[in-house]
């Protein structure tokens, strides 16, 4: 009986990476066919969720300030017998946070992200992961680091270990990422400025200039200023949690591989989790369910995979296992 590895990432805003991989896996098991569940991310949106579950962490939550200077009562994860936080900084500072127009793109601030690293050291944290993306700010990381001072002692002693979901370095941050944020043209030539302006900042102050390097860039530059300021580690939060969960192993023992994620386009390219699990994959047919996808079929083989099907609720998912599951017996 074919077995099919399902590791989707979730699909942003509608369903998590377990909800998508149960609904999938279910249409698999209709099939008669047999369905691993794996649910993954990248760094993004819903890598605490996972992380949790592969860690067996706890959620804990902490009142911090929203991007906008809102309120915010966020979550983050605590691995206890590792003395390990996790925070997923659009717990924080995320897009649903902010109106997204110009001025909220300008404003938008890390101060929050800052104040949830405070709380983990109030826990005797030893170790932080940041899942960086999904934020609503381009301010360089600033808001955090003003968060985080008189707490620089405590913080060198520990490990920070930064997920992103790009390779963007940090004075591209704005070009790439601030007009999905809400900014105008002009609002992205001030927020380059800025960016310019901290980065040259942070190099006087801490010895570590952020541009040119890749990942710096992700939430806008806070993973630069944490780099910068901390000597936080830089890891591909696909790459990152593919290890954490033994994706390599359960591929191998599986006939097909399903991905998925909410939508698939050219960022599919620059450490996506589709992207990156697609190449790890060796002798096995990939396939992918998506909410919908720019890229076209040329790009689509280039990534690695041999279907893509497009499912945007329940009955789509449930189905699309179905039908994946009918390719793969008709295959052989």
């Amino acid at each position: 009986m074919p077995t099919i590895l399902v590791a989707p990432d979730s699909f942003k805003g509608t369903f998590t990476s377990v909800q998508v991989a149960e609904y999938i896996a279910a249409g698999i098991r209709e099939e008669g066919l047999t369905a691993i569940e794996c649910p993954l991310a990248d760094g993004g949106e819903g890598t605490l969720d996972v992380l949790l579950v592969a860690l067996n962490g706890e959620p804990q939550f902490q009142f911090v300030q929203g991007p906008l200077g809102q309120q915010v009562l966020a979550r983050w994860g605590w691995v206890a017998n590792q003395r390990l936080a996790i925070i997923e900084v659009a717990q924080a500072c995320g897009l649903n946070l902010s109106g997204c127009t110009p001025n909220d793109s300008l404003r938008a601030s890390t101060v929050g992200v800052g104040e949830l690293m405070i709380a983990a050291l109030t826990f005797g944290a030893e170790k932080i992961i940041v899942a960086t993306g999904g934020s609503a700010t381009t301010d360089g990381g600033r808001g955090a680091i003003d968060a985080l001072h008189g707490h620089e002692t405590a913080l060198a002693g520990i490990t920070i270990e930064l997920l992103s979901d790009v390779t963007v370095t940090f004075e591209d941050a704005a070009n790439v990422f601030a007009p999905q944020k809400g900014a105008d043209p002009a609002t992205v030539d001030l927020l380059n400025q800025r960016l310019d302006s901290l980065a040259m900042d942070y190099a006087n102050r801490y010895g570590r200039d952020p541009r040119g390097i890749p990942q710096t860039g992700a939430a806008g530059g806070l993973s630069g200023a944490l780099w910068s300021a901390f000597g936080a580690g830089l890891y591909s939060g696909a790459d990152y949690v593919l290890n954490l969960v033994g994706f390599d192993e359960l591929s191998k023992v599986a006939d097909a591989v399903l991905l998925g994620e909410g939508k698939l386009d050219e960022q599919s390219f620059l450490g996506k989790i589709v992207g990156v699990a697609a190449g790890r994959v060796q002798d096995r047919p990939v396939l992918a369910v998506v909410g919908s996808t720019s890229l076209d079929l040329a790009e689509i083989t280039q990534l690695g995979l041999a279907q893509v099907l497009i499912a945007t609720n329940p009955s789509e998912l449930l189905e699309s296992g179905k039908i994946l599951s009918q390719w793969l017996t008709l295959r052989g």
